[in-house]
């Protein structure tokens, strides 16, 4: 049988410790300060999934405030002990819908990781789901990190370090201070690939509330020029390449790598094992191809990983949230269609 139950953040982690398991960054209580300081944005909960008296599973969640109604997303979990199959994953969903449902019937849907395609689980109204990533392993030294790149990789990162003029730098605590010359490079890297870009007050909060313990700012620079910058987060041995942009132009071709490489040396030497690259399109999850040709050269291998899917709460008011977007994709697709013609 499998019973849902509420955690305390102090509760949750012990008992992750304690069945093995290390709990990703945005699972922390140090993470739901940070989602804290977003309007629309509040930390709600923590769960443990338990399966005849045992840890199966843990969880916590951030309420969003969005369009008139609420929802609850949990970013990378449920964490499992163990492996539990795909039915024994489907119990448990079941079991934590109903556990949210009555706790809360406020919530329309749930957003969480999900490994497979159970009929409960619909695809996301918003974001960008994806199932791939790339994780560089930071052991054994500089030669032993390049030569577990791809040749292009290897190549790419051995050019820049020879001939591309940017120095990169932790800039860290200057980041911390203010953020506004590397939110303006943000802006211009938005505005160049295509995406919104946060406000400033976002980054500020992300950096301040997280601390130099689990957040560092990279950079690269030419005469002092910011043309390059990254913000990765630290936590249990494990790093993720959260944010980056970079100038547009020819010093971009390499600046990148170089400082991609820095990052990887620096965070070595703080202790971090294993960066994630933060996710690269699938055949499943196509809109994020166009990121697989740099992010895949810096490892030989790529990593699965569980997508975020909804779990609908209130499935009538889902299914009319559902139908409106349709209805709103399709009036964008046709005005689209109409400027072009």
């Amino acid at each position: 049988m499998i019973e849902v139950t509420d955690l305390t953040f102090e509760q949750m982690e012990q008992g992750a410790r304690a069945a093995g398991l290390t709990l990703p960054i945005e699972q922390t209580e140090l993470w739901s300060r940070f989602e804290a300081t977003i309007p629309g944005r509040s930390p709600w909960g923590a769960c443990g999934i338990v399966r005849d008296g045992a840890p199966m599973g843990f969880v916590s969640f951030i309420q969003y405030e969005t369009h008139g109604y609420r929802y609850l997303r949990a970013h990378h979990a449920p964490v499992w002990v163990g492996d539990p199959t795909d039915a024994e994953v489907d119990e448990a969903l079941a079991a934590l819908a109903a556990h949210l449902h009555k706790r809360d019937r406020k919530q329309v849907f749930v957003r969480l990781a999900v490994g497979p395609e159970l009929e409960r689980c619909c695809d996301t109204l918003s974001t960008l789901p994806y199932d791939t990533t790339v994780v560089v392993d930071l052991t054994g030294g500089d030669e032993e990190i390049l030569g577990r790149m791809k040749p292009r990789g290897r190549r790419d990162v051995r050019k820049a370090l020879r001939e591309s003029p940017v120095e990169c730098a932790d800039e860290t605590e200057r980041a911390i201070e203010s953020f506004e010359e590397y939110h303006a490079l943000m802006r211009e890297t938005a505005e160049r690939d295509g995406f919104s870009c946060a406000p400033l007050e976002y980054f500020q909060n992300l950096i301040r509330t997280l601390g130099a313990e689990h957040c560092r700012v990279f950079a690269g620079r030419i005469d002092g020029e910011l043309v390059t910058w990254a913000i990765d987060t630290l936590y249990e041995g494990l790093s993720v390449h959260y944010y980056a942009a970079s100038k547009s132009g020819s010093v971009r071709a390499y600046a990148t790598d170089k400082l991609v490489f820095f990052e990887c040396q620096r965070l070595a030497e703080l202790g971090v094992t294993a960066f994630d690259l933060m996710g690269i399109g699938s055949e499943r999850y196509p809109d994020m191809l166009t990121l697989n040709k740099f992010k895949t050269k810096f490892s030989k291998e790529t990593v699965p990983v569980a997508p975020d899917r909804d779990l609908p709460l209130r499935p009538r008011l889902y299914g009319a949230l559902v139908t409106v977007k349709r209805l709103r994709d399709r009036k964008s697709s046709s005005s689209d269609e109409e400027k072009s013609e």
